[in-house]
């Protein structure tokens, strides 16, 4: 992927309104991957800065382009002409409320966020101890049975059919 991405962003170096980039989370971007929501790699973010959409698309070359075609400016609150209209009741809603309570419901929405992640975490994490216990035990009732003497019972069947075919 990453060929074709250095393409791409050699395509659309110096756009006027389409940037295409990459970071190193791994080193000096780490806090702006941990800030946009980066949690594996690679990663590819979309959209308004403040609200980057994480992308599904296909990661060859041709796939990249065709979305980065169409990519430009969003409705939002430097964008209302691209909103429709309940996108510009939502934009004055939230710009009415104030600074302090719009932070207040930033963290409020974030930490449900964590709050969700953090469950699907602890439900995986419960997943995997399941599949390990079961696939223990699975091994270890394989084992029992092969100890008790499958491998011999095949042996006496094969060789009792192979005595019956030599008559």
């Amino acid at each position: 992927m990453k060929p074709d991405w250095d393409k791409l962003i050699a395509a659309y170096k110096g756009h006027a309104s389409t940037l295409i980039a990459d970071v190193d989370c791994t080193a000096g971007g780490k806090s702006l991957c941990e800030q946009v929501g980066v949690r594996g790699y690679p990663t590819i973010k979309h959209g308004d800065p403040n609200d980057l959409q994480d992308y599904k698309g296909g990661r060859d070359f041709a796939a990249l382009k065709k979305f980065a075609e169409g990519l430009g400016p969003q409705c939002g609150p430097a964008n209302l002409d691209l909103c429709d209209e309940a996108k510009k009741k939502q934009i004055e809603e939230f710009q009415a409320l104030g600074k302090d309570k719009r932070e207040e419901m930033i963290k409020s929405k974030e930490a449900e966020i964590t709050k969700l992640e953090a469950d699907f975490k602890a439900f995986v994490d419960g997943l995997q101890k399941s599949y390990t216990e079961a696939n223990e035990k699975k091994d270890k009732d394989v084992e029992a049975v092969k100890s008790a003497g499958l491998g011999l019972l095949k042996s006496v069947h094969a060789h009792a059919k192979k005595a019956k075919s030599e008559l």
